[in-house]
């Protein structure tokens, strides 16, 4: 007997053998039991979920003369006629092959045609989106009005293509990819069963390649038993899958995410000369991301990913290094090449540029990427990561960067003699005269001139002791500058929203009144909510600035101080017209 593959071999032939659907197996097993057939039913969903097996089953089960479950006995003597390849009360139709008006009229008149061995007369129609439009008009009157004995069942993988006139007349039921645990258990039940030994890692490998498809992971489990004459593991899956080395994939991801553009080019370099394809490369740094958005946000994302405990332990080093806004925006830069790639016909250097623009977030303008570099230089300032250079600048990870604030040093002044003032005592020569009744001052007689200035005396007193250097701060209740209100806003906001929209302000002093000003009537409504609102004033008031020493203004429109005053100028001069300009 020739060899069948996995997935005809273990195709289910009852209804309890279907992998999940529990919705649509329930429906079924309820109409069975019961007796009402419905004439029409359009399974839709994606491949390899089970559309055309519980089609099948559905059609052995309602000519079955003693169902078991919802599900054909197979031992009655319609079951076993039915298994007769000529036995014609069971046609499946291909609609990718046979679209056209001519089959569906061919199909119109074999409807008329009674069962020979069953009750029920069913046409299975798969890929029923593929027939044309005059094919579906010449269905759609039987498919509305069919013989008693006749049931339609149609399979589609693309329902929206199919016209609203033949979805108003199917009992619809839409199928759902399958969960990775089912996978996982449906293959370890496969693999007992051909006694094929494996390891855990290879079968969550081989589950998560299926990506919700039974079909789709029985047909790479099936080349990894050919591939494997021994016990199967990741390394085996792996190679089979054709995926890149894994360590060198957590490298290239590595110097993409910290921003090593040297490094990561040359990686991608050397993945491409080797002959590796652009997509498959594409789909190893996605699956790589992903997979580091899982360890780092995920409590139990080991148990998710499923990876042997060293190739984890690359995955959570790099999530653990890198910011969540950084790994977003380089998803996001990566998942937008995926699509492109499909109408590219430079792949390569679509790559190579998305390389480029992940790994220098420096040029990238996106808010994501502009908060992530906010962060980096937050956590490089705690940590006082900088050195300062002759030019006034500062030295981060060879970045160019301001240099940070150095506390004043004040060097200790040289000794210095001291100048006193000593009164020496004298004779008077001549006793102090009357004061002036008119001037109210002394006045001299005589020519006599006035006493002598007092001597002056140095005296040297010991040098002072040494001032110690203070750093001077931006609070104190002095005078406020918009620098210092930017500093202050991000030391306490931790708000890179926030301290995005403080950054297109202007401040300036309006008499006592320090305002932040903005001409965007967004920014102003969202620095005046609450929230907003109330970190700001922390920042002022640690600047020694209380609330109403500080306004937010929009310019353009009139402060509530101008039309204060506007209104007192009016009460003041009733009748007297005032005209604002």
């Amino acid at each position: 007997m020739a060899y069948l593959a996995l997935y005809r071999m273990f195709r289910p032939t009852t209804l309890n053998d279907v992998v999940r659907q529990e919705h649509i197996v329930t429906v079924l097993k309820n109409q069975i039991d019961t007796g009402r057939i419905g004439h029409a039913y359009l399974f839709c969903g994606p491949r390899g979920t089970g559309k055309t097996s519980i089609a099948k089953i559905f059609a052995a089960a309602i000519n079955c003369d003693t169902p078991v479950n919802g599900s054909p006995c197979g031992k009655c003597e319609r079951c076993k006629a039915l298994k007769d390849p000529s036995n014609l009360d069971i046609t499946e139709i291909d609609a990718a092959s046979n679209n056209g008006v001519d089959e569906m009229r061919d199909l119109r008149e074999k409807v008329q045609y009674p069962p020979v061995a069953g009750k029920y007369k069913v046409f299975i129609i798969d890929e029923v989106h593929m027939l044309s439009p005059g094919a579906f008009n010449a269905l759609l009157k039987t498919l509305e009005e069919p013989p008693a004995h006749a049931v339609f069942v149609l399979a589609t993988t693309e329902s929206q293509k199919i016209p609203a006139t033949i979805l108003s007349r199917c009992m619809r039921f839409d199928f759902k990819l399958i969960p990775q645990g089912d996978l996982e258990d449906r293959l370890r039940f496969v693999f007992d069963q051909i006694g094929k030994k494996y390891d855990d890692e290879a079968i969550a490998a081989i589950a998560r390649a299926g990506a919700g498809s039974v079909r789709d992971m029985l047909s790479v489990a099936d080349t990894c038993v050919s591939y494997a004459s021994g016990k199967l593991t990741y390394a085996d899956v792996t190679t089979v899958l054709g995926n890149t080395d894994f360590s060198a994939v957590a490298s290239l991801c590595n110097g993409i995410l910290q921003g090593d553009t040297g490094s990561a080019f040359e990686k991608t370099e050397a993945f491409l000369a080797a002959g590796k394809s652009v997509g498959m490369l594409l789909k190893d740094v996605m699956n790589f991301l992903n997979a580091c958005a899982v360890a780092k946000t995920c409590r139990d994302g080991k148990t998710i990913l499923a990876f042997p405990d060293a190739m984890y332990g690359e995955v959570a080093n790099v999530a653990k290094a890198t910011d969540g806004h950084r790994l977003l925006r380089v998803m996001e830069i990566f998942a937008r090449v995926e699509t492109e790639l499909k109408y590219s016909t430079s792949p390569r250097i679509l790559f190579e540029t998305a390389v480029l623009k992940a790994s220098m977030p420096q040029e990238d303008y996106d808010i994501e990427s502009l908060i992530s570099r906010i962060a980096a230089l937050e956590k490089q300032i705690a940590e006082g990561n900088f050195t300062v250079n002759a030019g006034g600048m500062s030295a981060l990870n060879n970045k160019i960067v301001p240099a940070k604030a150095e506390p004043i040093k004040q060097e200790t002044p040289p000794p210095k003699a001291e100048v006193k003032v000593v009164k020496e005592e004298f004779e008077p020569i001549f006793d102090a005269p009357p004061d002036d009744e008119q001037t109210g001052g002394n006045v001299y007689f005589g020519g006599f001139e006035p006493p002598a200035p007092p001597k002056v005396k140095e005296v040297e007193k010991p040098a002072p002791a040494p001032v110690k250097a203070v750093k001077p701060t931006v609070g104190g209740g002095g005078k406020a500058t918009f620098g210092g209100f930017l500093r202050t806003i991000r030391k306490i906001a931790r708000n890179g929203v926030l301290l995005t929209l403080c950054m297109d302000l202007d401040g300036e002093y309006d008499g006592d009144v320090f305002a932040l000003y903005t001409t965007s009537d967004t920014i102003y409504r969202s620095l005046t909510k609450p929230e907003h609102y109330a970190l700001i004033g922390q920042a002022f008031a640690e600047m020694g600035l209380t609330d109403g020493q500080f306004e937010i203004r929009l310019r353009g429109k009139q402060s509530d101080n101008f039309q204060k005053m506007v209104n007192e100028i009016k009460g003041t001069f009733e009748g007297v017209p005032v005209e604002i300009k």
